[in-house]
């Protein structure tokens, strides 16, 4: 039976190989519909599935660029990088574990704050990368969006800020969970000048990050079927022992209970927020 184990190579036709192989990343499947999607189909439709609607996750430059106007645009505090106060260490020390992900993203933590035009609109623009440890929030980020909304409120522009977090960052304790009163600190100052803040939360935004400024914007903003909560289901489960209702903790089930201002589709997004800054600008 050594012929039937025996992988069998297919016949060349006149001297070319019988099967080419396809280009790695030509098709993408939804993870919603199970389609197979050609990616450069996807990629013009903002990685919304043509076939459901269904939203795929978008990295912080994707995000930058669907937000900002092309010109102007500049990086702020970019120089805030991440250090090991704690010297933690699980399955490996917390300070490989950054390099890692700063060589892997190609970024210093998990936000990256701009200045620029939306639609004409000068604002200071925050936003996740869940890449970086699933967008956990440490020292870093915690310091970079207080800085953004203390930014904002001496330039007086509104501050836009795009969630994309697993929550708090556990190698960082206590630390990272400070970061929470200290955002929302900055938060009540920036409105205190009566300066907007639009809070975007994407799929998915849950933990400290829910639990503060993700929730306190002028305007709460979410992007179809993101998963918004604090705790996650299976948790809220065990903790209640009961069955949680169908969609729980997506965001138009928020929306229907009041958590949330609006749903907005991902190619709609930009002029909403447009329009959303323009009346809080007048008002």
């Amino acid at each position: 039976m050594a012929w039937f184990r025996k992988a069998k190579t297919p016949k060349a036709v006149r001297g070319l190989p019988a099967r080419s192989p396809v280009p790695e990343g030509l098709w993408v499947r939804c993870e919603e519909c199970r389609e197979v999607l050609f990616a450069r189909e996807l990629e013009r439709s903002l990685r919304v599935c043509p076939k459901c609607g269904h939203h795929f996750r978008l990295d912080a430059p994707e995000r930058i660029r669907l937000l900002l106007d092309e010109a102007g645009a500049r990086e702020l505090f970019a120089s805030v990088r991440p250090t090991d106060p704690l010297r933690f260490r699980d399955t490996r020390p917390y300070a490989d574990r950054l390099h890692a992900y700063q060589e892997a993203v190609g970024v210093p933590d998990a936000v990256q704050v701009l200045e620029g035009t939306l639609a004409g609109i000068p604002v200071v623009l925050a936003v996740m990368d869940y890449r970086f440890m699933g967008g956990s929030m440490g020292s870093v980020v915690g310091e970079k969006i207080t800085r953004a909304a203390e930014h904002a409120a001496e330039k007086h522009r509104p501050l836009v800020v795009v969630s994309a977090s697993g929550g708090a960052r556990m190698q960082e304790g206590i630390l990272s969970l400070m970061q929470m009163a200290k955002i929302s600190g900055a938060l009540a100052r920036l409105r205190e000048r009566r300066v907007p803040y639009l809070s975007v939360l994407t799929d998915p935004t849950t933990g400290g990050v829910t639990a503060s400024f993700a929730m306190l914007g002028d305007l709460n903003i979410a992007e179809p079927g993101a998963l918004i909560g604090f705790a996650g289901p299976r948790v809220i489960e065990q903790t209640i022992r009961q069955s949680l209702p169908e969609g729980f903790q997506r965001s138009e089930f928020l929306l229907e209970h009041g958590f949330l201002d609006l749903v907005v589709p991902r190619p709609e997004l930009k002029e909403t927020l447009a329009r959303c800054l323009r009346l809080l600008s007048a008002a």
